[in-house]
């Protein structure tokens, strides 16, 4: 691992933790020192996350390590279930843990029989990758530990969304709001925002499920074998994007988009033709360009209809690796050495730059910078109706564009 300057690539682990938090009527115990607990609160609090008489930790001492004894991990869940009573209890492994080759699954197994709560193992522990693998393993565990119904009703489900991703409650909230006018369809179950056991549990009673990023394609595969749920991967963003997406999405349900929906959004895409003809007049002077910077599914998403209005993307950057990416897109690279990826924000002329708030202070005053991914440390994400996505999202992403073009002019 390279000196980091800034901030490092949260784990696998962290990515559990804070997706297993949205889960209501479930406890997250941690087999672990009770330090790196309490180091990680705060970050989960910065996103959001509710993690009080949620979070615990068995803490561990030296004999615990040398020793490998695991008796204080099971007095912990014996008492979690008992004064709690949750439904479920993710136990998750701490590096610690990981290290000295703890056997969490297996603890859970023979533990199951003492508690009323159902046990799942994570036993990740922060050495499998970065978050981006770590939402995989969540989506993917839940859907196979909890669902248990399958009765399709004039639902869905949404799968990866992560709290760990910026404006991802007001995505969420977009994403409700298309289904409801275009199809009437109320949303279920949402991996992971603000869902519950329950909720889980009857995931299989939906008639489709959203895929919003590529870490959810595993848990849709695995619902698709298991209920025969169809499932639509990808995240709109653009007038053009989110039509079709919901023309997509119609097929799957047999049903056609609400017409005066459709037309207001070809309307829109029509307009924003213009500012395809407004970049190639400003192109005599200043060649529009931009630079985006985020998690895989935001950077292609946005990057695609950067291009659509006539904007060359000079810098696709994920903000994590792709390892957990089928096919990634050859342009859109990872970059491990921070040192290379100061270097080349600091080079940035007159560029509109997508990103987080490091790579904000990074850039000069003569590009223009906008907010679209983590981490967030200028300020605080309050709102859950200003998306990134759909069609309000676009409506705001234009905005930006044209206040970029005014500084070309």
């Amino acid at each position: 691992m390279s000196l980091c300057r800034y901030l490092p690539v949260p784990s696998d682990r962290m990515g559990i933790i804070w997706s297993l938090l949205s889960v209501k009527d479930s406890i997250i115990l941690e087999y672990g020192p009770a330090g790196t607990t309490h180091f990680s609160m705060g970050f989960y609090g910065t996103l959001e996350v509710d993690w009080q008489q949620r979070l615990f930790t068995t803490h561990m001492n030296e004999d615990d390590v040398v020793m490998g004894d695991v008796t204080r991990l099971e007095e912990a869940i014996v008492e979690l279930d008992k004064s709690y009573e949750p439904k479920v209890i993710f136990v998750v492994a701490s590096s610690i843990s990981a290290v000295i080759g703890t056997d969490i699954k297996g603890v859970c197994n023979y533990m199951q029989k003492e508690v009323q709560a159902k046990l799942v193992a994570f036993e990740q522990g922060g050495f499998r990758g970065d978050y981006s693998i770590g939402l995989t393993e969540v989506y993917k565990l839940l859907v196979n530990n909890l669902p248990c119904k399958e009765q399709r009703k004039k639902i869905f489900n949404i799968i990866g969304a992560s709290m760990g991703s910026y404006r991802a409650a007001s995505d969420v909230w977009e994403l409700q709001n298309l289904m409801r006018e275009a199809f009437g369809y109320e949303m279920h179950t949402c991996l992971c925002y603000e869902t519950s056991v329950d909720e889980i549990g009857d995931i299989g009673t939906a008639e489709i499920n959203l895929v919003m990023r590529q870490e959810g394609l595993p848990a849709a595969e695995v619902l698709k074998n298991k209920f025969d749920m169809p499932f639509v991967v990808s995240a709109p963003y653009g007038y053009a994007a989110t039509l079709a997406w919901l023309e997509e999405v119609g097929k799957i349900l047999g049903q056609l988009p609400d017409v005066k929906m459709c037309a207001r959004l070809r309307l829109k895409a029509q307009n924003t033709a213009s500012l395809k003809m407004y970049a190639m007049m400003m192109g005599r002077k200043k060649t529009p360009q931009a630079a985006v910077i985020g998690e895989y599914d935001l950077v292609k998403g946005l990057s695609a209809f950067l291009r659509s209005v006539g904007i060359d993307v000079k810098y696709k950057l994920c903000s994590h690796s792709l390892k957990s990416i089928v096919e990634p897109e050859l342009d859109i690279q990872y970059i491990s050495v921070e040192k290379e990826k100061i270097d080349i924000l600091k080079k940035m002329q007159k560029t509109l730059v997508l990103a987080d708030d490091v790579s904000h202070r990074l850039c000069d005053s003569s590009n223009v910078v906008v907010r679209v991914s983590a981490p967030f440390i200028d300020g605080a994400q309050i709102a859950t109706h200003l998306p990134l996505l759909g069609e309000k999202g676009t409506d705001f992403l234009l905005e930006t564009i044209e206040a970029y073009y005014q500084t070309l002019a």
